[in-house]
């Protein structure tokens, strides 16, 4: 049972604690949201994702530097789920888009959404081809990733060595090779490659 005098000391601090909460209660919810973002890769994704609709990470073939641009392809193989292996030597003729992803890295599920634009217009494309290459160490955790958020992209897995001059290690990496096999467009860091500007770049390639 409280006393009366019980009573008048704990008004003091219950004041105390909702004044600190109305002071600080921003920085609070900010920085219980930064740890949110760090932690789960969904919330990370989904500001990123917010980002990219600036149009500021929009992807474009032009505006990668002249060192890059028609670069010769340095070819490497890869392998199917149904263990098929083949080269992208074999891919000549073909605008071949490479992605590195996976599963637990939010910058790729940013960017994965426009990836699937891309593919779902190109698809049926006899002329391009889509190497989305999967650096999860479970196939299982990659497949269950894309049936859960409905991803039709296939994706494959590197066989062998990958060449520097493709891939460093750092996700998602994306290039762009043309027709004879050059490299076009090399770019590390999520973009977005569902927009109408890079849609006809691709298209410009496609016809080359």
């Amino acid at each position: 049972m409280h006393t009366r005098k019980e009573t008048i000391k704990e008004k003091p601090s219950e004041n105390r604690f909702w004044r600190f909460i109305r002071k600080n209660g921003f920085s609070a919810l900010m920085g219980i949201g930064i740890v949110i973002m760090i932690t789960n890769p969904d919330a990370k994704a989904f500001m990123l994702r917010q980002l990219m609709l600036t149009g500021l990470f929009n992807a474009s073939i032009d505006t990668e530097s002249s060192e890059t641009l028609n670069t010769p392809a340095t070819d490497f193989y890869f392998e199917d789920s149904q263990g098929n292996i083949q080269n992208t030597a074999s891919m000549r003729g073909k605008v071949v888009f490479i992605n590195f992803w996976a599963s637990w890295c939010p910058p790729c599920r940013a960017e994965f959404p426009s990836i699937q634009a891309l593919y779902s217009n190109y698809k049926d494309n006899a002329d391009m081809f889509f190497l989305m290459i999967n650096e999860d160490s479970d196939l299982a955790k990659a497949h269950r990733y894309l049936e859960k958020e409905n991803y039709t992209v296939p994706f494959y897995k590197a066989k062998g060595n990958v060449p520097d001059e493709i891939y460093t290690g750092m996700l998602p990496t994306t290039i762009v090779l043309d027709k004879e096999g050059k490299i076009r467009l090399h770019h590390t860091g999520f973009a977005n490659y569902g927009s109408d500007k890079f849609m006809k770049q691709m298209e410009e390639l496609i016809s080359e």
